[in-house]
């Protein structure tokens, strides 16, 4: 009993660790895309699009990173190698659905994005990373 709680501790530590760097690079992915720095547009600037357009990113990522973990085997080497790769495909989906609702709608998103006024901009590309994520999280078996 004993060793099986260490166990799960350690693995639990494991798993967090490799989560909480996939999500600090998905923060870093959302701030290269739009112009500005990200944390002045949210903190600073009160910006709802910023705010929203990272917190759908954060929650696509953490989708494919629970989805992950969840279905990894019990080999914890494994499990957290197949983690930090569907991981970093959730990354890649982001930063494609980002440039794909670029180039599908008129003007630069990023511009967009940093507006004042929460524009519609923010919530389809927010829905675009969630779908994303959805499709990423699904693929895993």
């Amino acid at each position: 009993m004993i060793e099986d709680l260490f166990e799960g501790t350690v693995a639990s530590v494991a798993y967090l660790a490799v989560g909480l760097v996939l999500m600090a690079i998905g923060y870093v992915v959302i701030d290269l895309l739009t112009p500005g720095k990200l944390g002045d547009l949210i903190w600073t600037h009160r910006n709802a699009n910023a705010a929203l357009v990272l917190c759908s990113g954060l929650l696509s990522v953490a989708t494919v990173i629970v989805t992950a973990i969840m279905t990894s085997e019990n080999d914890l080497a494994d499990g957290l190698l197949s983690t930090a790769v569907y991981g970093g495909l959730g990354l890649l989906m982001l930063a494609v659905t980002f440039f794909v609702v670029d180039m599908a709608t008129p003007g630069k998103l990023g511009d967009t994005l940093i507006s004042d006024r929460l524009h519609p901009a923010a919530w389809v590309t927010a829905v675009a990373h969630l779908s994303g994520g959805a499709i990423v999280a699904a693929s895993i078996s």
